[in-house]
């Protein structure tokens, strides 16, 4: 994101505070870690991916931007997508749904017979908090959008929480509307719910398709054919020890040694013993240990592929030795103080802007230029040491999908308007800073750079992740030109995980998998953080899922379509 809106707007929108993914699609407790407009100085818990999302472990108030907000009861984590495919609602029961939710779809008006004159009105439903100045942020925009297109934007925002929840409602009622943020994108690309856009791609969305990282279009296809148009930005992330400027400094503690959770363990001791009413290590009850893995399914299951190993097997984490030190690692940390003891249980978030914490895990991509994104969200210096290599994923390549209803009859022009928004600079920043002159000025002499004024605090503007191409964002003024290069050679450099595009299906092993969930909810938050010894635990829960016949099929069913995958990616 050449210019990143995440600089200024809060992580803690993937982080998202959905709370309604489902289980077996969503990794307990992370969405991957993500970007949005929350109340300036607000903290939000983040959900994220076992595998990492791509977003910070922990969102505040303007990293919402880069960060989809936290589930819902989760989180200090990355944005996760809730648990369970429950939404099975009866006809009567949706009827009921729908009438409880009041005016969860305005007056329920067809987008497609919506018109504002000559120009097509594109309903879009979008996650999150309705900005506060949302009718002149539209009006601005959609003077750009009607010359451009001949549309006009209706944006009807659904909150944090309820968005899986209100979504699937809406989806399953058949509702008539042109666009949405994702939900549980895979599962409802795969029902028939979103629009086939892959002709769309090569007229309507010809510009924005050229402008996109090919990870993003293989991670999004779905039984070969794409179905999103993803937000460009973090394409590929690392997790990263996020250190208090504040404190080392105050205390003079040197973390040039720090490069791993094992490493991390003498710093924790010495933030310890000089400052006692500090937390030395924030996690909470969704952090699961960072590692170079990629997680073939993004439900909360122990399986992945092991980038460090052999990358053509799907093993249990639980398995992975170097994954297994960290447990006992985190074990010691828990015994010591180091984390909070009530972690396994706890939705205590730590604010970025407060000394409350020494060091904490945060997602970071080449769209957030090192850390001035957290730096600047935090208003402090926060140092950041990478833990795990950048990696494109199919998880940081559907952090923020944008699909087109199937049941829009304006498919043509909503992907018009969906090109536009990722293409046109002018329309993009007037929507994620807010209005030039009250939220930011351009700085003379340097071109893309900008300053943002006192405007710019508060629900005044959209979020960066979620809103569109963060490379076409303007830059802030914090971030240096060093900054902007190491970003540059960060997205040339990242590699593609070997099962980037593998989608899992479901369809023969559902029970199963619901099966394994439950087990693991009953053990692996526990092991996750520290709170119970790996060496007896990890034992006890393999035996549990052994004995029950569930594990074994899924994983023999998951190798199987994976070389089947691999198989189809060589020939």
């Amino acid at each position: 994101m050449t210019p990143s809106p995440s600089l200024f707007l809060g992580l803690g929108a993937i982080l998202f505070n959905c709370t309604t993914v489902l289980s077996f699609l969503c990794p307990k407790g992370d969405f991957g870690g993500l970007h949005s407009a929350l109340p300036y100085g607000q903290s939000v818990p983040r959900v994220r991916f076992p595998g990492e999302w791509g977003l910070p472990l922990s969102c505040s108030s303007e990293i919402v931007e880069h960060c989809p907000p936290a589930n819902q009861g989760n989180r200090l984590g990355h944005p996760v997508m809730t648990h369970g495919d429950q939404f099975q609602v009866t006809k009567l029961l949706l009827a009921a749904s729908l009438a409880a939710c009041g005016n969860l779809t305005g007056n329920n008006k067809k987008a497609a017979d919506s018109a504002s004159g000559d120009k097509t009105v594109i309903k879009m439903y979008q996650i999150g908090d309705k900005p506060d100045n949302l009718d002149e942020l539209l009006e601005n925009a959609n003077k750009i959008i009607g010359e451009k297109v001949g549309a006009k934007l209706d944006i009807q925002y659904l909150g944090w929480g309820d968005y899986d929840k209100k979504m699937s409602v809406i989806t399953s009622s058949g509702e008539n509307y042109d666009i949405a943020f994702a939900s549980n994108y895979v599962v409802n690309a795969q029902k028939g719910a979103y629009a086939d856009l892959t002709e769309l791609y090569k007229k309507e969305g010809a510009e924005l398709y050229k402008a996109l990282d090919p990870a993003y279009i293989k991670g999004n296809t779905v039984n070969g054919k794409i179905y999103a148009v993803p937000v460009a930005a973090n394409v590929a992330s690392s997790q990263n020890f996020a250190f208090n400027g504040t404190l080392l400094a105050k205390y003079g503690i040197d973390i040039s040694g720090v490069t791993s959770y094992e490493t991390l363990e003498p710093v924790l001791k010495q933030i310890k013993e000089k400052a006692p009413d500090v937390m030395p290590f924030a996690v909470g009850k969704n952090f699961i240990p960072s590692e170079n893995f990629d997680y073939p399914v993004a439900n909360g299951l122990p399986f992945v592929i092991d980038l460090e190993g052999d990358t053509t097997k799907i093993v249990n984490r639980y398995d992975v030795p170097r994954f297994k030190e960290h447990l006992k690692t985190l074990h010691k940390f828990y015994e010591a103080g180091y984390i909070p003891k009530d972690v396994a249980t706890s939705d205590t978030s730590f604010d970025l802007q407060q000394d409350t914490w020494f060091v904490r895990e945060e997602t970071v991509g080449p769209a957030d230029y090192g850390n001035s994104l957290l730096s600047r969200v935090a208003n402090k210096d926060i140092q950041i040491k990478p833990i795990t290599n950048f990696i494109k994923k199919n998880q940081t390549t559907q952090v923020a999908n944008f699909v087109i209803s199937n049941n829009s009859k304006n498919k043509e022009k909503s992907m018009e308007v969906l090109n536009l928004l990722n293409t046109n600079p002018e329309l993009l920043n007037g929507l994620v800073y807010g209005p030039e002159g009250k939220n930011w000025e351009k700085i003379p002499g340097k071109e893309n750079r900008v300053k943002v004024l006192d405007g710019y605090k508060g629900n005044t503007h959209m979020g960066g992740w979620n809103t569109g191409n963060n490379w076409i964002l303007y830059i802030n003024e914090n971030v240096t030109d060093q900054q902007i290069e190491d970003s540059k050679k960060q997205l040339a450099e990242a590699k593609e995980s070997p099962a980037l595009g593998f989608i899992f299906n479901t369809d023969n092993v559902k029970s199963e998998i619901s099966a394994i969930s439950n087990t693991m909810q009953q053990f692996d938050t526990a092991i996750n953080t520290g709170t119970v010894d790996p060496d007896k635990a990890i034992p006890e829960l393999m035996e549990k899922l052994k004995s029950e016949g569930a594990y074994e099929k899924v994983l023999n069913e998951m190798q199987k379509q994976y070389d089947e995958f691999l198989k189809n990616k060589k020939s």
